[in-house]
């Protein structure tokens, strides 16, 4: 792992000026970067407070956690290197992400933004389930523990990424009966995403990533957030596993854009296996690999569906043109 020089770092951000910084979390700050090599670089500080707390621990845990994942995937907003600031604290240097943030996306919370195309959307959850699987299949094997629209990025080809792995845990080190319970096996996330089920350390499993991923596909899907208290109810789980006991399932679809016809079926099956995933027996929650392989079936879907209006267009445009053919001899 590359470890950077604390003066190269406050002269790419300025002496981290207010200019540089691009997000901020209960974590710390984001700076944006140039290095004198031309890359452009994201920088995570600790906060102050966490600073003045010593609790460190979860950029040292990110470090930890994304520095044994090599060579870097593409499904990950990936760690270049490190550094140590004035006050000997951790400093991440991780690939910048141009394209913003999930949340913000769906969520319009930009100016001037409109929300993403269907098949944008389609692309983007497989690819987060993608990313998922991905830390699920690593040897030793890792758990996010804070999956959400928040933590998930889009690079400059609008490629969605997964960030900030702050509370994500490795398995192989994690011994559920240790007389020693560290504050990174306590139960931890974000309201809203959190798997109802994971509540004691003994409780950690892939499974609670698989419910924080259902959250984010319903939030995909109806372009709503995870709790909303202006709908009842305000959790986007109860208020989807509702509609689709009442046979409404479409009408979690966001209506804010336009749906094609050739993608109603896959955005159904879509919404079939978010709800599978958050269903709150986690023995019949999909394992990751189980819902790309799902998804990867709705592409096949959405083809079929494609091909099929596509071909309808082509009857009526034809039936059209032998009327006015028809027309045109009379």
């Amino acid at each position: 792992m590359k470890e950077f020089k604390h003066e190269e770092l406050l002269e790419a951000t300025n002496n981290y000026s207010k200019s540089h910084l691009i997000g901020k979390g209960s974590h710390g700050c984001i700076y944006k970067a140039t290095l004198k090599n031309g890359q452009i670089v994201a920088i995570k500080t600790p906060s102050l407070g966490l600073c003045k707390q010593k609790d460190t621990s979860k950029i040292e845990n990110e470090a930890h956690i994304l520095s044994s994942i090599l060579p870097n995937p593409r499904f990950l907003v990936n760690l270049l290197g490190t550094s140590r600031n004035s006050s000997g604290h951790m400093v991440l240097v991780m690939e910048h992400m141009s394209g913003g943030m999930l949340h913000d996306l769906l969520h319009l919370t930009s100016p001037g933004s409109s929300p993403p195309s269907w098949g944008r959307r389609a692309r983007m959850a497989i690819q987060i389930a993608r990313a998922i699987r991905f830390l699920h299949k690593s040897n030793p094997l890792i758990i996010h523990r804070d999956i959400k629209s928040e933590n998930i990025l889009f690079d400059s080809k609008s490629n969605a990424r997964l960030a900030d792995f702050g509370l994500a845990v490795h398995i192989s080190s994690y011994d559920p009966f240790s007389q020693l319970v560290d504050s990174m096996s306590l139960p931890a996330g974000t309201i809203g995403y959190l798997d109802p089920s994971y509540t004691s350390p003994c409780k950690l499993s892939t499974k609670n990533d698989v419910f924080s991923f259902g959250v984010v596909l319903l939030e995909i899907v109806s372009g709503t957030k995870a709790i909303d208290v202006s709908r009842t109810p305000a959790s986007i789980v109860e208020w989807s596993i509702r509609l689709m006991e009442e046979n409404q399932i479409m009408k979690i679809c966001d209506k804010r854009v336009n749906m094609p016809r050739h993608m109603k079926g896959a955005i159904r099956h879509m919404l079939a296996l978010a709800i599978q995933c958050v269903s709150s027996d986690e023995e019949l929650r999909p394992s990751m690999t189980e819902v790309v392989t799902k998804m990867k079936r709705f592409k096949i879907f959405m083809w079929l569906d494609m091909i099929q209006s596509l071909a309808n267009i082509k009857t009526r445009k034809k039936d059209r043109f032998e009327g006015v053919k028809h027309d045109h001899h009379h």
